[in-house]
C-alpha cells in the first residue's frame, strides 16, 4: 500500500467487492447505521457549502471508506487473520524505511518507475522538508504517521520472533516448528528492522511519531513489564522535557541539554522557528479561527476544504485544514457529524479494550496500540488526507470492531486470504 497507492487501492478495490458479497445486510450492525447517519448529514451538507463543489469532492476522504470498514470486517475475524495483515503492513512498510534512509544518506532522488509507470516513486534527494525523511511519501510528518501506525505491529513482530527464539533455546524439542537457526536469522532480521524504523522516526523530525513511539512501547510490551519499564519511560520523558520546556530554571535545564540531543530538545522547544514563525501559522491560531467558524455554522458546517478558502481571508496565511481532525470535522460538516464520528471511533477502541484485546495476545496489543497511535496523531495533525494513510486507517478500525464478535454467518470460507469459518467458530 505505501509503495502504490494505485495497486494497493486496485487490490484492496477486489478484495471489498468480495468481502461485501453473500452477507447478511449492513443495517443489522449498528455501527453501519451510525456511518449511514453520518453519511447523510455530510451529504445534507453538501448543499448549502461555501466551497462548492470542493464539498462534493471531499465526501470521497469519507465515504468509501464507511463502505471499507463494513467489507474488510470477513478477512479480520480472528486475531491469527488480523496478525497476518499486520505483517503485511510491517512489509509495505520496508520500502518506506529504505527509500527514506536512501534519500538522507546517500542523496537518492526520483522518480523511480516500474511496471509502466503503474508503480511511482517520488523522492527527494536531501529529504521533504531538507534534511527530514519522508520517504515514499510527499512531507515528513506523513512519512512518520505511517511508520507511527506500523510501529506498534513492527514491535509486536519482534517481540514474537525473541519470544520463538527464547523458546528454541531452553528446550529445542518444545514444538516449535521453526528451527533455532532459522530462529536466530528471522530474530536478527526483526531486530534489523526495527532499529531501523526507530532511526526512520527520528529522521522524521516528527514531534508527533516521536511521542507514538513512546506510547507504544509499554502497551505492546505488556504490563508484565511495566513494573520496571514505566518508571524507566518515565524518567526518560521527564528528562527530555525538563531540557526542553521553556521556562526551566538554568541551573537544571542546561546540564541536561549537555545528555540530551539538541536535535531533541531544540526541535521539542522549536529552536529553529521560534523567532519567525508568526502568529497565525501557529496551530493555536488556527483552532481559533476553525473555532469562531464552528460557531457560525455548529450544524451542518461549511463543506469540506472550506477552512483553505476562508483562513487566508481572515488570517492572511494560507493553510490547508485545521491540524486536528474533530475541529475539521466540525468545520467542514458541523458538530453533530464530529461528535458523532469521533465517538464512534472512541466507542470502537473502549469496547475492543473492554473485550480484552488491549489486554490479548501480542498482536491484539499491538493491533489496538496501532489504533490508539493513530487516534492520538490526529490531535494535532491531519495525516489522513494521504490516502494510504486513510485506508490503512480503516483497515485498523474494521479489524478493531471485529474482537471477539463477528457471526461464523458472515465469514466466507477462506475467502482472499481471510478467516476460515473454523477459525471464526473457534474464536467467536
Amino acid at each position: 500500500m505505501a509503495s502504490s497507492a494505485f495497486l494497493g487501492g486496485l487490490l484492496l478495490f477486489v478484495a471489498l467487492i468480495q468481502g461485501s458479497r453473500g452477507r447478511s445486510s449492513p443495517w443489522q450492525d449498528g455501527s453501519n447505521r451510525v456511518l449511514l447517519l453520518i453519511a447523510l448529514l455530510m451529504v445534507a451538507g453538501c448543499f448549502g457549502a461555501r466551497s462548492g463543489g470542493l464539498a462534493w469532492v471531499g465526501l470521497g476522504n469519507w465515504l468509501p471508506f464507511f463502505w471499507a470498514f463494513w467489507g474488510y470486517q470477513p478477512y479480520l475475524a480472528t486475531a491469527a487473520a488480523r496478525r497476518r495483515v499486520a505483517l503485511w503492513l510491517v512489509a509495505g512498510t520496508v520500502p518506506v524505511v529504505i527509500t527514506g534512509l536512501g534519500q538522507l544518506w546517500f542523496g537518492w532522488s526520483g522518480p523511480f518507475q516500474a511496471l509502466g509507470g503503474l508503480i511511482i516513486w517520488h523522492l527527494k534527494a536531501g529529504g521533504s522538508p531538507e534534511d527530514r525523511l519522508a520517504g515514499l511519501f510527499d512531507y515528513a510528518n506523513i512519512a512518520g504517521s505511517w511508520l507511527a501506525l506500523a510501529w506498534p505491529l513492527q514491535l509486536a513482530a519482534l517481540l514474537e520472533t525473541w519470544q520463538r527464539w527464547r523458546q528454541g533455546l531452553r528446550d529445542p524439542a518444545a514444538g516449535d516448528d521453526v528451527p533455532s537457526r532459522s530462529a536466530g536469522i528471522l530474530l536478527a532480521l526483526a531486530l534489523l528492522m526495527a532499529a531501523a524504523m526507530v532511526a526512520a522516526v527520528y529522521l522524521t523530525d516528527s514531534r508527533n511519531a516521536w511521542g507514538a513511539l513512546v506510547l507504544a512501547v509499554p502497551l505492546v510490551v505488556g504490563p508484565a513489564s511495566w513494573l520496571w519499564l514505566l518508571p524507566l519511560l518515565t524518567l526518560l520523558v521527564v528528562l527530555v522535557a525538563l531540557a526542553s520546556v521553556p521556562g526551566v530554571p538554568e541551573v537544571v535545564q542546561e546540564p541536561l541539554r549537555q545528555l540530551v540531543p539538541e536535535s531533541i530538545w531544540g526541535r521539542l522547544s522549536d529552536l529553529e522557528h521560534s523567532g519567525d514563525r508568526v502568529q497565525a501559522s501557529t496551530r493555536l491560531a488556527q483552532w481559533g479561527v476553525a473555532l469562531e467558524l464552528i460557531g457560525e455554522r455548529p450544524w451542518l458546517g461549511w463543506g469540506a476544504a472550506a477552512f483553505s478558502l476562508i483562513y487566508p481571508l481572515r488570517t492572511g496565511q494560507w493553510h490547508g485544514h485545521p491540524h486536528n481532525l474533530p475541529i475539521d470535522l466540525a468545520v467542514s460538516h458541523g458538530l453533530p457529524v464530529a461528535v458523532l464520528l469521533v465517538g464512534f471511533v472512541l466507542w470502537l477502541l473502549l469496547r475492543a479494550a473492554w473485550r480484552g484485546m488491549a489486554a490479548s495476545s501480542l498482536f491484539e496489543r499491538a493491533w489496538w496500540t496501532a489504533v490508539l497511535v493513530l487516534v492520538a496523531l490526529h490531535a494535532t495533525d491531519m495525516p489522513f488526507y494521504d490516502s494510504r494513510i486513510n485506508v490503512a486507517g480503516w483497515v485498523l478500525l474494521a479489524g478493531l470492531s471485529q474482537a471477539g464478535r463477528l457471526p461464523v454467518s458472515q465469514i466466507p470460507v477462506d475467502a482472499m486470504g481471510g478467516a476460515t469459518a473454523d477459525e471464526g467458530s473457534a474464536h467467536a
